[in-house]
């Protein structure tokens, strides 16, 4: 694999890998995004795949866990990239961080369709079948970030966990009740952090598909 890691000024980034077939596919571009993000001078503690969030509503291809879970949205060269419009809305809610992986054929519709906040990678297959990652734009924080939405993406285990000594006089509550009762008392840095942890812990307690 051939990799470029500077990201003074946050110029485009190169990354490739050799992938077989005329199209790119999720499959593909996913495989060396997750090789990229494991070699950041600062890696993840862990890159999490098909991350539910919103109770379901929508599935985040790649989640890397730092101290707050970045969303990675993967659109190949047959996908319909105009679904991001309704899995942003889910995805900006739930995530502070948000960015699309998508192709050169979409290069022009990520730009239009994903909101400004979100970052942009493009991928394109050089002559030789090199893929190629190119970070075209950096992720800045979500505006529409919401701490209850966020918190749904845990279970209702963890989500008791996060209560401490209230967890017991919790136990009835619903899990929407409890993201409530969460985020009222919990800043938007702390929620990130809290939600980051139960998602490493969950992946080491059950084995969940993850790259560490």
């Amino acid at each position: 694999m051939q990799i470029q890691l500077s990201m003074t000024g946050y110029h485009p980034v190169t990354i490739g890998e050799n992938v077989q077939g005329d199209q790119l596919t999720d499959k593909e571009i996913r495989a060396v995004l997750v090789d990229f993000l494991k070699g950041r001078p600062v890696a993840p503690k862990a890159v999490l795949e098909e991350v539910r969030v919103h109770n379901g509503n929508a599935i985040a291809d790649v989640v890397s866990i730092h101290n707050m879970a970045h969303c990675y949205e993967i659109k190949g060269e047959t996908d319909a990239i105009s679904r991001i419009t309704r899995q942003g809305a889910f995805y900006d809610q739930a995530f502070q961080r948000i960015t699309l992986v998508t192709t050169k054929n979409h290069e022009r519709q990520a730009f239009q369709l994903a909101p400004t906040h979100w970052g942009v990678v493009v991928a394109s297959k050089a002559s030789d079948g090199t893929l190629m990652l190119r970070y075209m734009r950096k992720a800045t924080d979500s505006p529409r970030f919401n701490k209850e939405v966020a918190l749904l993406t845990l279970w209702k285990c963890e989500l008791l966990a996060l209560c401490g000594v209230e967890e017991k006089a919790a136990q009835k509550l619903s899990r929407a009740n409890l993201t409530k009762m969460i985020a009222t008392k919990t800043g938007v840095r702390e929620v990130n952090i809290s939600i980051a942890q139960s998602l490493l812990g969950r992946q080491t307690q059950t084995g969940w598909p993850a790259t560490i």
